[in-house]
């Protein structure tokens, strides 16, 4: 439904800047938490035009006959309901939801032959916003879709369930954390499917810890799953599961093994494995890993994959207490072949391995020396990455390269947040830039190769953490528990318009750009899922609308508009 926010809460469409904004626990203090009665009723609807587009059709020239299309606003289905806003500065709005009101989605519908629906989200405070359009006929492209030409395949789209996100939601209210977990999840929400755990404590836990303390267990009787699996994330998990119509896919990342397993002795700060490749901490710690995903079997939670270190190099630069152990790609490669490797092929396990789990600075090289390698490549499935480099190297040099080479081995991005290396603005509630770059990121990497884009915690505080070495960050749900609300952020909107309407098993398909048009600098990704229906999705980050056209050589023409500051994601059957 297109919609509208009452005159007395919308914004400016000025670009602004998050990081010049207070920090959001102030701003809490003084602001009341708004909550929608239960049915309240939806914003009032406006109809579509081309009202802020003019500039930009005089020069483009091609808008300047009359639009082929006009969008059919239709109402809201019964089920969906829209976010209660509330804002923290200057066009920085959040959803809030708490035990009684949430804001949720429809469960996604593909439109009669012939026609298409959008879903948008702006600067300005549509969030996943749903309009209705019939094809045309025309002769002006700039985005035309070829399913002829075929790239990967999707895994999917989710977020990490640390022991901060889950200390966060277990902190609301039971009808709270119900509405939180139907946010990622279900039908109403955004319909996640790929869930990250750390294998212990990562730098998101309370405490540093491992399943097995005990001096030299080499047999590892003594491994134990902690009560941060056992009380926290396991009925998490299953509580999700429960929720969603998706199957989820479950995949771990270990930050530290037990501290006399270390060079370091601790399980706190930089060190690598004792010993070397084939010897006896070498071979326990691959039968932790092991361990691990036999204690998650007794709780009927199966893994798809686990990655075999997270940030095996970043660990160099991170802050002195960070857990964390250091490898390098020779010695990863090593690993997996004398140990890791043949412990999973041995177990009954049918999980699968990712390599690297770092920068995609690291990526062609690690590739390369772990891959290159015939024995270590039959033990792994894919290569994780990490974004938070991702400026210093192109894609192309990087994802794509290392597709050209290992095109049986996935690319996965396996952690992302923002927030990141700063002593301030950690959280920046209703940060439409972080949105943004979040949208751009996974439009890019889809467009190189990448299979899906994995956030980090799931919801974190207002602080960014917990945190047990003060490493805060953003996450796209943010938890108040002494209100008993959450805020829903623009982020969090962002990676709906792609986790909610491509499901696994989708595939990237050829998008010709028309040359007259390149000028325009949007950004898209063009879909087509396993029911044969087709997505795109489609970014503007500039602070004017930008309009375009869209040709299904089998359905027709799309003449629209893409706002200033938005996302849109179109979905339509081919025929």
């Amino acid at each position: 439904m297109q919609q509208e926010l009452p005159s007395s809460r919308r914004k400016s469409r000025g670009r602004g800047d998050c990081r010049s904004r207070q920090r959001a626990q102030p701003l809490l203090s003084s602001l009341p938490a708004p909550a929608l009665p239960e049915g309240a009723p939806a914003c009032r609807l406006r109809s579509p035009g081309p009202t802020g587009a003019m500039g930009v059709v005089g020069v483009l020239g091609w808008l300047l006959p009359p639009l082929l299309l006009l969008l059919q606003v239709v109402p809201q289905a019964a089920g969906a309901r829209p976010c209660s806003p509330k804002y923290f500065g200057h066009d920085a709005m959040v959803c809030v939801c708490n035990a009684t009101y949430c804001d949720t989605l429809d469960p996604v519908v593909l439109p009669a032959p012939g026609t298409y629906v959008k879903y948008e989200s702006s600067k300005a405070g549509k969030r996943l916003e749903r309009s209705e359009g019939s094809f045309q006929s025309s002769l002006h492209l700039l985005l035309t879709l070829n399913i002829s030409t075929l790239y990967q395949h999707v895994k999917g789209f989710g977020g990490s369930l640390s022991d901060a996100a889950a200390l966060n939601i277990l902190g609301l209210s039971q009808p709270a954390q119900d509405n939180l977990l139907r946010s990622y999840f279900s039908e109403s929400g955004i319909e996640y499917n790929l869930i990250r755990l750390p294998m212990a404590c990562s730098d998101f836990s309370v405490r540093p810890y491992s399943y097995d303390d005990i001096p030299h267990d080499y047999e590892l009787k003594h491994f134990r799953l902690a009560e941060e699996d056992v009380k926290m994330k396991i009925p998490l998990l299953h509580r999700a599961s429960a929720m969603s119509r998706r199957l989820l896919s479950l995949y771990a990342s270990p930050w530290t093994s037990p501290a006399w397993m270390k060079s370091n002795g601790d399980i706190r700060g930089k060190g690598t494995l004792k010993g070397q490749a084939g010897d006896k901490y070498h071979k326990t710690w691959a039968n932790y890993f092991i361990k691990f995903l036999d204690e998650y079997a007794k709780h009927n939670l199966t893994f798809w994959a686990m990655t075999a270190q997270n940030e095996p190099l970043a660990a160099l630069l991170a802050p002195p207490q960070f857990p964390t152990i250091v490898f390098t790609a020779a010695q990863q490669r090593d690993f997996i072949i004398r140990d890791l490797g043949p412990a999973l092929a041995r177990s009954p396990h049918r999980t699968q391995l990712m390599i690297l789990d770092d920068q995609r600075l690291h990526l062609l090289r690690w590739a390369k020396a772990v891959l290159g390698n015939a024995t270590a490549a039959r033990y792994v499935a894919g290569v994780g990455v990490h974004w938070y480099l991702d400026g210093l190297v192109p894609a192309s040099c990087s994802l794509e390269a290392t597709h050209k080479l290992f095109p049986d081995h996935f690319l996965l991005y396996t952690e992302a947040c923002s927030g990141f290396l700063t002593t301030r603005f950690s959280v920046s509630l209703g940060c439409w830039e972080r949105g943004n770059h979040y949208s751009h990121s996974i439009l890019t990497v889809l467009n190189h190769f990448v299979a899906g884009w994995t956030d980090w915690n799931l919801a974190l505080d207002l602080e960014g953490g917990p945190n047990w070495v003060k490493n805060y960050v953003d996450s796209p749900i943010i938890v108040d528990s002494s209100k008993n609300v959450f805020y829903k952020q623009p982020m969090f909107y962002h990676l709906g318009h792609f986790s909610k309407f491509i499901p696994e098993g989708s595939q990237r398909v050829g998008l010709h750009i028309s040359h007259r048009y390149l000028s325009c600098q949007l950004e898209h990704v063009a879909i087509l899922r396993p029911d044969r229906a087709l997505v795109l999705v489609v970014l503007n980050r500039f602070g004017w609308d930008v309009p375009f056209g869209i040709r299904d050589p089998a359905v027709g023409f799309i003449r629209t508009v893409a706002p200033a500051n938005s996302i849109q994601t179109y979905l339509w059957r081919q025929q």
